[in-house]
């Protein structure tokens, strides 16, 4: 197994074992992984092991000290806590705050699936302070990842908000779409989130319209993604064009065309699932990736 050292560590190629926990140990006599962030930054190593999470007793050793924490389990026996720095705290030397976007572009794949589960238990923490059904200051749920309103007794879990992402193939052509907030010459792929009532399919077949204004056919599904853009869980699918001309709505969507193996633009990360599924289709151009 890779070697844990004593002050940081960097998530393995390969899943180690994680258990969810829920009760945080009695007593802290050893040094635990630290998921620290500051908004939607993450506290990460620069210097040894950079891009590594700390590995501390408690959050005094760099001089932090945190609004609020919670216990995520153990990864290789381990164990983990999640913790929400106050928005003017800054970083240790030899640290940095790195924004989860850019962060999901600097670790690996499994690495990151911790700090996903890690962000997304922090924000239902902040988020779930007080009932939304009458104000009262909510508790932490017994042996529950649940917190519990002692007035109405209104329960509070994490959120999961299923969204879809799909690849739309036009014989040897994938439609590649760019919203205004990627990064310049930047394309992705058509995505959103799943609506009250809605099957994943039928979400599918909405969002095309809704932001690129043609019909699909056979769509068939590809795998998922837990994906911390909010709290979504990204579901794949792809798609054969059917009908109808690009025409994209201004708003998601400023651009979007049909593009060839040969003049793909700068593409999504190669742990997001839009990347994921692009590299499906080049594999099935016969292309190596």
């Amino acid at each position: 197994m890779t070697p844990v050292d004593r002050e940081s560590h960097t998530c393995p190629e390969f899943f180690p074992e994680f258990i969810i926990g829920i009760e945080p140990p009695a007593n802290r006599t050893e040094k635990a992984l630290w998921f620290i962030f500051r908004g939607r930054e993450i506290l990460i190593k620069l210097n040894k092991n950079p891009g590594a999470i700390p590995k501390l007793l408690n959050l005094g050793e760099i001089g932090l000290s945190g609004n609020r924490e919670q216990y995520l389990g153990t990864l290789d026996g381990t164990h983990c806590y999640s913790v929400e720095l106050p928005e003017d705290a800054q970083a240790p030397e030899g640290m940095k705050f790195a924004d989860l976007r850019q962060a999901y572009s600097e670790l690996n794949e499994k690495c990151f699936a911790l700090v996903n589960k890690a962000v997304q238990i922090m924000e239902w923490d902040r988020t779930n302070q007080y009932c939304s059904r009458c104000g009262t200051k909510t508790v932490q749920k017994p042996g529950e990842r649940g917190k519990e309103c002692p007035d109405c007794g209104e329960l509070f879990y994490p959120r999961i908000s299923p969204a879809v992402i799909v690849l739309i193939r036009k014989e040897h052509e994938i439609l590649l779409a760019r919203s205004p907030n990627f990064p310049t010459g930047r394309y992705g792929l058509i995505a959103g989130f799943v609506e009250p009532g809605e099957s994943a399919e039928d979400a599918v077949v909405r969002e095309i319209r809704e932001e690129v204004g043609i019909k699909v056919k056979n769509i068939n599904y590809f795998e998922t993604q837990a994906w911390p853009f909010p709290n979504s869980l990204m579901i794949g699918f792809t798609a054969e064009y059917d009908s109808g001309d690009i025409q994209p709505d201004g708003f998601e969507i400023e651009d979007a065309r049909w593009f060839s193996v040969e003049n793909l633009p700068d593409l999504p990360g190669k742990i997001s699932i839009a990347r994921k599924l692009i590299d499906h289709f080049l594999k099935e151009e016969g292309l190596e990736v």
